[in-house]
């Protein structure tokens, strides 16, 4: 059995045990990865997706993450310009072993819980402070770096005495946030 999957712009024929070098794909060495995008099933009863073959896939194994050749490209102009230029690169690559063809029941990818985890503290923050930007000269990135410093609230930033706005390095807390704050606490 062959299947054609498509990865980094590009087609394939595989089978199983096939070792392929295709586009870099973020993964390790070791981990197993699966291409959803099937063209095509070949084998005893052939299947052609239209564009995709329906619940097909590809499980593969990455070997390691390597460089191709190295590729010149020599740029010469004509005439009485005598100007000539070399420019390469190598192209990264990702080494992978097809370890066997899914004509159905492959799973989908789940979705990354890390996105979930990092909109959870986020609303968390928002929860518990107040905004800094209310104050005359306090923007975006100015707020941040009060957050940063540990002041969050306008009762945190209307208990400051000049001792403590002195020895605040991260921001120049000016005392008229001081006196803003007191009164946005207040209501």
């Amino acid at each position: 059995m062959f299947a054609v999957l498509k990865t980094g712009g590009k087609q394939y024929k595989v089978q199983a045990g096939d070792v392929l070098r295709v586009e870099k794909l973020a993964a390790d060495a070791g981990d197993t990865i699966q291409f959803d995008e099937v063209l095509m099933l070949g084998g005893d009863a052939p299947v052609v997706g239209a564009p995709l073959v329906d619940g097909a896939a590809v499980k593969a194994e990455v070997i390691e993450q390597i460089k191709g050749e190295k590729l010149i490209h020599f740029v010469k102009r004509r005439r009485k310009h005598s100007s000539k230029r070399t420019k390469g690169h190598r192209q990264k690559l990702t080494l992978v072993r097809i370890t066997e063809i899914l004509a159905s029941g492959a799973t989908k990818a789940a979705p990354k819980a890390a996105a979930k985890a990092k909109a959870a503290p986020a609303a968390e923050a928002a929860a518990g402070s107040d905004d800094l930007t209310a104050l005359t000269g306090v923007g975006p990135a100015a707020a941040a770096k009060l957050a940063d410093a540990g002041l969050t609230t306008f009762a945190q930033i209307a208990a400051l005495s000049a001792d403590d706005i002195a020895g605040i390095e991260a921001i120049k807390v000016k005392p008229e946030w001081v006196e803003q704050a007191k009164e946005l606490a207040k209501g």
